[in-house]
């Protein structure tokens, strides 16, 4: 049996005796291998801060012994899983080294702890001998028999990778950055950390090592952990992608099922890889916005190499038996119907991607911003249909446009989302040619487009019913009688009504400036079928606000303004009406044709259905009629004759006075001039006033003269007082 040899000036006294089973070995490295009693050699004079692992010791065995004759004891050791912490254990020697010192005192301790892990093993190096190269080449059966070896990788390279970063920090103050040299130094060594990692990843994958599913994904994080940062000095980002892509996810999944070390593997997600991912979708171009499940599925699925994943389908379907939730997130635009948009808002599920299809045009949307804005904007029409839906007949017309604000400032964020994600590719210099920046200003139409409908469908609910083309002069009274009886109406002031009307030509002025903006967007006026539903939208809004005109010519009694202002809106209506139907009768074509018929909305917008035009172009030509009676009525009314004149006086005299007929041309000023009075005031009014009698002042001097002798009589009282002798003093004592 092979014994391992000591130097004679290493020894140790008061070495306590192993136990009875274990075989020969001298007192020298009993001594060493027990933890309690031993003293610290010449040496191990610096403590070690990493503490590996109190594994389970075993003596010390013949190589022919270790892998041929195994006993009971070891057989059953193949068949029970093996426990290792590695992301415990590297996390924590990481923190307590670079607590008390740098990346260089971690790599002494590691040393140290390698030396001691290595002679447990009885594989250290003898003293002036010869380094044993296949000394770090380890089986399955060797894992299952004794969990050093795979401590003895581990630290390996933890070792590689202390001196690497170390080097880097030596560096980092350099202005030039890190040579060429230097660079190829730190690579060298995270190249064979990587590789110590991958070994013994690769070999805890076979069933004779006895690892169970957790250690042997943490294995495979733990190598892609360093391959990724070796790929990351070596600046190959779709390689440093992938390998942190795979870390990321299997830890987050085994974040979910291990409550004891589910802050270890958070805190290792939120100062490690997420800012590694992020930086490496950086350089290969991503949007800064697309979530990082999205961004690890998709390296994921496309990677060609993983550390120690030769097949990242099998990884990929070793996290979903975890946690499914992680690389395949649940978002709220996939789910259809109003109830399925409550429950994901509830849940706080938020959209990551989205396909967009507006006007035959279907992108995909992978900016998490943009798609959570859109996923957000279907929510709140949902909310706002069964809000409506609730209400009915018994919501007032303003009431129901309160209920629009909600959709309008979602709208307004999906629009700033998309004019933002735009900016940040201009800024980062990528052409407008690019199919990225092509997609966001699809993105950006088509939020535009529908912020504008929501604002016009809010207009349209302010108008009334039928966009306000109905106008009754009977308002219903909501106020009680005096004896407590309600009045089924009562007959609106025309003044009153003028002012109603003025607020609808404002809400129809608004709705044809958004139309107006509508055609300034990117892309619509390249869209000839869009373009001619604009502008038959556009002149049906204008023969409703004709009408509206014509209704107040009609109650103040210009019957002709009204009939020509009628006119203009008929001819409005029947260009548009024809248009409008062809449109609404498209929109239910593709409706029918697609595979799972949308349900109709019943929220107001720019779309004006087929019924809206036909009923506005009926009631016009009733209108048209009705008008076209009262100015025939009024022509055939007897006109007063031109020698019955109510007034002479010219019109210079009389432009106070609105003209209630035509004005006589030939009476504008009176000619020849002749002399009349005029009122005038008098230069010194002031002076006048003294010598002139008016009728008040002879009141006045009455007054004064009864009050003359009450104030001699009291003049009197005065100077009788003035004549007694004053007190001196206070209070006259005294004196």
């Amino acid at each position: 049996m092979d014994v391992p040899y000591f130097p004679a000036h290493r020894q140790r006294h008061g070495d306590v005796q192993r136990q009875s089973h274990i075989h020969a070995v001298d007192e020298e490295h009993s001594g060493r291998r027990n933890h309690r009693h031993s003293r610290i050699s010449t040496g191990d004079l610096k403590l070690s801060l990493v503490s590996t692992p109190r594994l389970p010791r075993h003596p010390p065995q013949t190589t022919a012994h270790r892998f041929t004759n195994l006993d009971a004891a070891a057989t059953r050791r193949l068949q029970r899983s093996i426990t290792m912490e590695f992301t415990q254990f590297v996390v924590s020697s990481r923190d307590k080294a670079l607590l008390y010192g740098d990346y260089s005192t971690y790599r002494t301790q590691l040393a140290h702890r390698l030396l001691t892990c290595r002679k447990k093993l009885s594989v250290a190096t003898r003293y002036r001998g010869k380094y044993n190269h296949n000394s770090n080449d380890i089986k399955a059966e060797q894992l299952a028999e004794d969990i050093n070896y795979a401590w003895l990788q581990v630290l390996t390279a933890e070792r590689a990778f202390a001196q690497a970063m170390a080097m880097k920090a030596a560096h980092a103050s350099n202005k030039k950055g890190i040579t060429g040299h230097t660079r190829s130094h730190i690579v060298s060594r995270l190249d064979k950390a990587a590789k110590y990692a991958e070994n013994l990843s690769d070999e805890l994958q076979e069933s004779a090592s006895g690892a169970s599913d957790v250690d042997r994904l943490e294995a495979r994080a733990y190598a892609a952990l360093l391959r990724g940062a070796f790929a990351f000095e070596k600046q190959a980002w779709e390689l440093c992608l992938a390998n942190y892509s795979a870390v990321w996810a299997i830890y987050s999944a085994l974040s979910s099922t291990s409550s004891t070390r589910a802050d270890v593997f958070r805190d290792l997600l939120t100062d490690t890889l997420e800012p590694s991912l992020r930086y490496a979708a950086y350089q290969l171009k991503m949007p800064r916005s697309k979530p990082i499940p999205i961004i690890a599925r998709e390296s994921l699925s496309s990677a060609h190499h993983v550390a120690a994943t030769p097949d990242t389908s099998a990884l990929i379907s070793s996290i979903n038996e975890i946690d499914p939730t992680v690389l395949q997130p649940k978002t709220a635009a996939t789910t259809d119907g109003s109830e399925s948009l409550e429950t994901a808002a509830a849940a706080g599920i938020v959209a990551s991607t989205r396909t967009l299809t507006w006007r035959s045009r279907e992108v995909k949307i992978e900016d998490a911003t943009i798609a959570s804005a859109w996923a957000a904007l279907d929510l709140a029409k949902a909310r706002l249909e069964a809000h409506l839906v609730a209400g009915g007949a018994r919501m007032a017309a303003k009431d129901m446009a309160a209920a629009y604000d909600d959709v309008l400032t979602v709208s307004q964020d999906a629009v700033d989302a998309t004019k933002a994600a735009i900016d940040d590719l201009r800024t980062e210099g990528i052409p407008q040619s690019d199919p990225s920046v092509q997609v966001l200003y699809i993105a950006r139409t088509a939020a535009n487009y529908e912020m504008i409908s929501d604002r016009i469908g809010r207009n349209r609910v302010l108008t009334g019913q039928h966009d306000g083309a109905l106008a009754h002069l009977d308002v219903p009274r909501t106020k009680k009688g005096r004896h407590g009886k309600s009045a089924s109406g009562y007959q609106e002031a025309p003044g009153r009504f003028i002012a109603r009307l003025k607020e609808k030509i404002v809400l129809y002025d608004g709705t044809l400036q958004s139309l107006e903006t509508i055609k300034e967007l990117p892309g619509v006026a390249a869209d000839a079928e869009l373009s001619e539903q604009l502008d038959a939208t556009a002149q049906y809004f204008t023969a409703l606000k004709s009408l509206a005109i014509a209704r107040s010519h009609t109650v103040v009694g210009n019957a002709a303004n009204a009939l020509a202002l009628v006119k203009y809106a008929h001819e409005q209506s029947a260009a548009a009406a024809p248009i409008l139907k062809k449109v609404a009768a498209a929109k239910a074509d593709a409706a029918e044709t697609a595979e799972t018929a949308e349900k109709t909305s019943t929220l107001q917008s720019i779309y004006v259905s087929a019924d809206d035009a036909q009923f506005l172009l009926d009631l016009l030509q009733a209108e048209l009629q009705r008008a076209r009676a009262l100015v025939d009525i009024e022509k055939h009314q007897p006109q007063p004759s031109a020698s019955a004149k109510t007034s002479t006086l010219a019109l210079s005299e009389t432009l106070g006075d609105y003209p209630a007929r035509a004005v006589d041309l030939e009476n504008i000023v009176t000619y020849p001039p002749r002399i009349e009075a005029i009122p005038i005031k008098p230069i010194f009014l002031d002076i006048a006033w003294n010598y002139i009698d008016y009728p008040t002042k002879a009141g006045a001097a009455g007054a004064g003269a009864t009050a003359q002798p009450a104030a001699a009589q009291a003049e009197a009282e005065d100077d009788s007082a003035a004549e007694q002798p004053q007190k001196r003093g206070w209070f006259g004592f005294k004196r």
